[in-house]
């Protein structure tokens, strides 16, 4: 049922994000009096079609992209039967180079605007919810294996960032951070100042999903919130409210001392001490196979929420939409510098599809929908042929130089476009394949 709820919200997003953006090509067209012969989302063999004046509406069964298909220009289709005649009036072709350089930015823009909104929305929604610096240094942060590796330890409290302050616990893995160069931390540490380097490829690490929860963690104090019914604390008669203070005489403060006690301690039983209205009581409770024994922690750590007014969402959001493009920049130039492995760092429909998650929630959606509407944005306006930003490449050429190229240049250099894109496709599905393995 994972399964498909994650093929499903991929398929939604796709179509939203493919329909917006051949439907910006289509609108530019057609307001300069362009012919767009068809509209489909989703490649062929076509599943559905509707002729609507003289355009052809349509819904491809492979849902990995879409085409608008105008008259006299030459696209992925490689249809060039209409390039030996004069052109009409309605073509592509016959229409001033600046008309045509607005119809090949028209898919960009409206991807930029869609991405833009979403993320405005979800700012007007949710607000913010951040942990401050202030709060994190209270008790330090928990270390996992990652972190460790890093040279983290549990406790530790963390001062400064390249030497700059910081404002909250998000920024110690922001991505900006992680896509930079020679970074490090400093970090007090038994009443003395430490500095950790962050590698430059440790990106490459981080990038795993199963390693982003074991860098480090906030540590807080705890106590017991509720108790789930017919479970071994409930049974041992822990009740909400109790402080867990000891297990087996081992001290325990924090919850990320529990829940690694408890780990050692799966399949057995264990003497809790707890403080309940400032008296000391023992429990002997069983620790599941899960190492758990079924309570719901209450955290003592406070953090700090904010909404957003309306003009404030729409800064938040717009900062947050083309923070995605600049990271999408600093991205590139870590793999074109070696510090990136391009297998980790390209995504196809597979992987994709496992950022939205097994379950349906419209947050997540959205945000993905909207950090992907500015990822396709940004991958359409690179200058490789047979994209957009090939033939905005060739437009410009055309605008400052004067000449245009020749339709023969024009289909050969769509053909080796196509040959790039489709061995780009090959490579990230096979890889995506791969890494499920």
């Amino acid at each position: 049922m994972e399964t498909l709820i994650m093929v499903g919200q991929l398929l939604l997003g796709l179509s939203i994000l493919v329909g917006v953006h051949e439907w910006g090509h289509m609108v530019a067209a057609k307001s300069f009096g362009m012919r767009v012969e068809k509209f489909s989302i989703g490649f062929p063999p076509k599943i559905w079609g509707k002729q609507i004046g003289e355009t052809e509406y349509s819904i491809g069964a492979i849902p990995l992209g879409g085409f608008v298909k105008i008259t006299g220009m030459i696209d992925e289709s490689l249809d060039t039967k209409t390039l030996n005649a004069e052109p009409e009036p309605y073509e592509f072709r016959a229409k001033p180079a600046w008309q045509r350089l607005i119809v090949m930015m028209g898919g960009i823009i409206v991807n930029v605007v869609t991405g833009i909104i979403i993320f405005i929305g979800l700012a007007l929604a949710n607000g913010e919810a951040y942990l401050p610096k202030e709060e994190l240094n209270k008790h330090g942060i928990v270390a996992y294996d990652l972190g460790e590796q890093l040279g983290f330890k549990t406790g530790d409290k963390i001062l400064a960032i390249n030497g700059k302050d910081y404002e909250r616990f998000s920024d110690l893995m922001s991505p900006d951070l992680l896509l930079g160069t020679d970074n490090y931390y400093t970090v007090l540490r038994d009443g003395e100042e430490v500095r950790i380097e962050m590698p430059n490829d440790f990106i490459d690490k981080f990038a795993d999903k199963k390693n982003r929860e074991f860098v480090i963690a906030p540590r807080w104090l705890f106590s017991v919130e509720s108790i789930m019914a017919g479970s071994n604390a409930d049974k041992a008669g822990l009740e909400a409210g109790d402080k867990i203070t000891a297990i087996n005489g081992k001290e325990i403060k924090y919850f990320d001392e529990l829940s690694f006690t408890l780990d050692q301690l799966r399949g057995q039983t264990a003497t809790f001490e707890i403080s309940r209205n400032n008296e000391r009581i023992n429990l002997d409770i069983p620790v599941g196979e899960d190492g758990t024994i079924g309570f719901y922690q209450y955290r003592e750590i406070d953090y700090i929420t904010r909404d957003f007014t309306f003009f404030e969402a729409i800064n938040e959001g717009t900062y947050n939409a083309f923070a995605v493009v600049w990271l999408n920049i600093k991205g590139f130039q870590k793999m074109i510098a070696g510090d990136v492995d391009v297998r980790k760092s390209l995504s196809g429909p597979i992987r994709i599809a496992t950022f939205f998650g097994g379950t349906w929630d419209w947050n997540n959606f959205w945000r993905i929908v909207g950090l992907l509407s500015m990822v396709l944005a940004f991958m359409n306006f690179l200058p490789i042929p047979a994209l957009d930003g090939g033939h905005v490449m060739f437009l410009t050429w055309e605008i400052v130089t004067g000449r245009k190229p020749s339709d023969r240049f024009l289909e050969n250099a769509q053909k080796v476009g196509m040959v790039i894109l489709l061995s780009l496709m090959a490579f990230v599905i096979i890889n995506d394949t791969i890494s499920l393995f």
